[in-house]
This record gives structure tokens, C-alpha cells and sequence, in this order.
């Protein structure tokens, strides 16, 4: 029961038909996964959760599935990517972790319905609070739910909303009960009392990001600062359109500095815990290329933002301080 009433709130979050809860937010995307046959094709961006992006990898090697890579910085390259008749699902991630490039979702809707495929959206990072997916044309949304649907950083979950009750839903539904990845019920229950306090503190989020991106804007020890919010992001207009509460709480910098100058701004931070997490009420901070390994395109001068509800005034102070060593 409990968990069928979190899947309820969240279902009524997203304006959706139905909605499946997991014990992890890898297990959900996974579990969609797992529909796609040998010989199918997918489209998903190259640059996206880190975790979900390696499994999309392993599996379609292990199940000779065709994964193709788009560029969420060039649109264009979503179109290329797409095979009509043969691709099944596309995938986005906006903004896209830890760029912040942000998908246009109804143009990716009707690119992805016109060549006979189905959109997944991962809003995890936007949340049902400014991102409404399905009502710009996606079919499915995705959250790891461990991150601001939660808000605490004590409980490791997964959710899939759907636009309606078809035969791809039935097999998800299917699939999930013979994984046995259903969500536990205290932690369905930690959920539904997070979910409580998810728009005031997405808010403070958002908030506490918007200052901070305007203050870091051309500081001379910076490249660039990486958030939709700033009229300088190159899909400001996109996210304006689309993103209907604010931009979120996430935020990448670029250091003007080396693989070794960014390690060391990371670990001068001091309010800002070191961890690959985010969407909690605390701050954090990563460097980005460590936590990825030495295979990722990321570039080696990310440092990659979850901003929390601490004053503002003492999270820029920290990374000032930070800064001023290098």
C-alpha cells in the first residue's frame, strides 16, 4: 500500500496515467531497457548520467543492440541519429549531467514519434517541479528518485511515469516483477515524507543556484560557468520556454586551470561535502573527471555543483576561498 501510494503522488506530480517505483533509480532505467530486443536501436545522448550511459553501453554490446550517440549541444545530431522503423526508443536527459545543455522535449517528441519511436525523458535534475515532460509529448519520464524527490540523501530509488497504459507498459510492469526491483516499503515511505517538502526545497535550490552562477560569471579564475538560468547559456530560451519554476539547482564550472588545479579547488571546499550525489538539502561538489574515470568525455576543469538550502552568502564564500589558493 505504500508504495502504491507513492506511485500515486508522483503519478499526479507528472500528470501521467500510471507510474512503477524501484528500489534504485538505475534499476527503473534498466528495467525500460530491457524491453528492447536484439537488433533494435536506441538513440541517447553522449554525455548523460554517467552510470546509466555505462550500462547502455554493456548491454547493447552483451545483447547486439545499436546504441547511437547524439550531441545534446547540436539538435540537429538527434534527427541524424534516428533510424525510422528501427529505432525504439530515444532517450534524453535535460539539462544533460553535468553540461546543462538543455533538449528541447517537444521537438524531440516529434522527431521521435514521426520515425515510429517512443521518448524517455530524465527529468531528475529539473523534477516535476519545473519540467512537466509528458505534456510537451514524452512518453515515458524518468527520476532517480534518490535525488530531489527525496531530498535527504537516505534512500536509494527509481521511478517510470508513462502518458498511457500500452503494451510497453505492460512488459515494464512484467519485467520489474520477475527483477524483484520494487521498492522496499519504509523506504516508499521516506519518499512519500520527502516528497512533502519537495517544492520548498527545490525553491532554495534554484534560488541558491541563480545567485550563485550570476556571482561566478566572468571570474577571471573561471572559463565558464555552466547553468540554463544565465542568458549566456547557449539554450537559455529553451529552458525559459520549458522550464516553468526556475532552472534547478545544478551547475558546472569550468576552472580556468588543469586537471590538477581543479582537483585542488575541490579539495579546498570546505561547506560543500565531496560526493557524487545530488538533489539533497546539503551542498556538494565534484570533480567530475575523477568520478568518472579516465575514459569520460568530460572535460578535465568540470566541477559540478548540487546546490543545497545553506545561505548563499556562505556557499560563494567557500568557493572564493577555494579559488584564491590557485
Amino acid at each position: 500500500p505504500t508504495s502504491e501510494l507513492l506511485e500515486k503522488i508522483i503519478c499526479e506530480l507528472e500528470g501521467g496515467a500510471a507510474a512503477l517505483t524501484f528500489g534504485a533509480g538505475l534499476s527503473a532505467f534498466a528495467t525500460l531497457f530491457e524491453t528492447i530486443n536484439t537488433g533494435e536501436h536506441i538513440v541517447a545522448p553522449k554525455l548523460m548520467y554517467h552510470g546509466g550511459l555505462t550500462w547502455l553501453r554493456r548491454i547493447a554490446k552483451k545483447r547486439k543492440i545499436e546504441l547511437t550517440l547524439f550531441d545534446p549541444g547540436r539538435p540537429e545530431t538527434l534527427k541524424q541519429a534516428i533510424q525510422p522503423g528501427r529505432t525504439k526508443i530515444v532517450w534524453i536527459e535535460t539539462p544533460t549531467n553535468p553540461t546543462w545543455e538543455v533538449t528541447d522535449i517537444a521537438a524531440a517528441a516529434n522527431i521521435a514519434h514521426e520515425a515510429g519511436a517512443i521518448l524517455g525523458v530524465d527529468c531528475t535534475c529539473s523534477s516535476p517541479v519545473t519540467t512537466q515532460a509528458l505534456s510537451l509529448g514524452a512518453d515515458i519520464v524518468f527520476h532517480s528518485a534518490t535525488k530531489y524527490l527525496n531530498g535527504h540523501s537516505d534512500v536509494t530509488a527509481g521511478v517510470l511515469i508513462t502518458r498511457e497504459v500500452n503494451d510497453l507498459w505492460d512488459d515494464i510492469i512484467e519485467a520489474r516483477t520477475y527483477s524483484g526491483s520494487i521498492i522496499a516499503p519504509f523506504e516508499a515511505w521516506l519518499l512519500v515524507r520527502g516528497i512533502r517538502t519537495l517544492f520548498i526545497r527545490f525553491e532554495t535550490a534554484t534560488r541558491n543556484a541563480m545567485i550563485f552562477a550570476r556571482h561566478f560569471e566572468g571570474h577571471p579564475k573561471l572559463e565558464a560557468v555552466l547553468y540554463p538560468g544565465l542568458e549566456s547559456h547557449p539554450q537559455h530560451d529553451i529552458a525559459k520556454a520549458q522550464m516553468t519554476n526556475g532552472f534547478g539547482g545544478m551547475l558546472s564550472v569550468l576552472i580556468a586551470g588543469d586537471f590538477d588545479t581543479t582537483s585542488k579547488v575541490t579539495k579546498s571546499l570546505n561547506l560543500f561535502l565531496p560526493a557524487t550525489s545530488l538533489g539533497g538539502v546539503e551542498s556538494l561538489a565534484e570533480h567530475r573527471k575523477i568520478a568518472e574515470g579516465p575514459d569520460s568525455t568530460v572535460a578535465e576543469n568540470l566541477i559540478r555543483f548540487s546546490m543545497g538550502i545553506e545561505d548563499i552568502n556562505d556557499l560563494i564564500a567557500d568557493l572564493e576561498q577555494a579559488l584564491t589558493g590557485v
